[in-house]
């Protein structure tokens, strides 16, 4: 997973961040992106880093925590769905993107992302299938994840009749049941649900 971090470090880039999101594809809650730069000496690299989905939501809590207290720097950011209903979910996720770059406390020399393109005064490397090929976007891809499963929690608190903490508000049948059932909530993403239940309900 150092291909790309080696390529670049021998390329004179210092400091390597990877940015990765999680939440494109629910029909409820935001989109969120996280940024990541993480040490590359040997004694540093956090065993068991991998692509956020092949690892138990067990094995990401702790390897968030020693993500967060072991990179350089990092910043996590989230896109709400009103946002998403306006500009699009591509255009929501740059967005994010990019304000993760804006924001963290240390600007990185060189961006890997996964995937994705964007304009960005910082130089940035999209890569197909990055969080399974980089170790820094797999660290981004994890802290995403695991952001957004919590927020996910605290939403099945406020929205309890959804059941958002079991399927993190991906269109599972169970899920499109519940929505029926009730019509959309505030988290719901209009543009996403159209094909379910009519967008006007509050």
């Amino acid at each position: 997973m150092f291909e790309y971090e080696d390529k670049f470090k021998n390329e004179g880039y210092k400091l390597i961040a990877g940015i990765d999101e999680a939440g494109r594809g629910p029909l409820a809650g935001p989109v969120v992106c996280a940024i990541a730069i993480m040490p590359l000496d040997k004694d540093k690299i956090i065993e068991g880093v991998d692509d956020s989905k092949k690892l138990t939501p067990k094995k990401r809590e702790i390897l968030f925590d020693k993500i967060t207290k072991t990179a350089i720097a990092y910043y996590i950011e989230e896109v709400d769905n009103v946002v998403i209903d306006k500009i699009n979910i591509l255009n929501a996720t740059k967005q994010g993107m990019l304000n993760c770059i804006h924001n963290i406390s240390i600007t990185p020399d060189i961006v890997l992302i996964d995937a994705v393109k964007i304009d960005c005064e910082v130089k940035t490397i999209p890569i197909i299938k990055g969080d399974q090929k980089s170790y820094s976007i797999a660290c981004a891809s994890i802290l995403a994840k695991v952001y957004r499963d919590r927020l996910m929690q605290e939403f099945d608190k406020k929205y309890p009749l959804y059941l958002f903490a079991k399927h993190k508000g991906y269109g599972t049948s169970k899920h499109i049941e519940l929505l029926k059932k009730y019509g959309k909530c505030p988290i719901h993403r209009d543009s996403f649900i159209k094909n379910f239940v009519g967008t006007n309900e509050k």
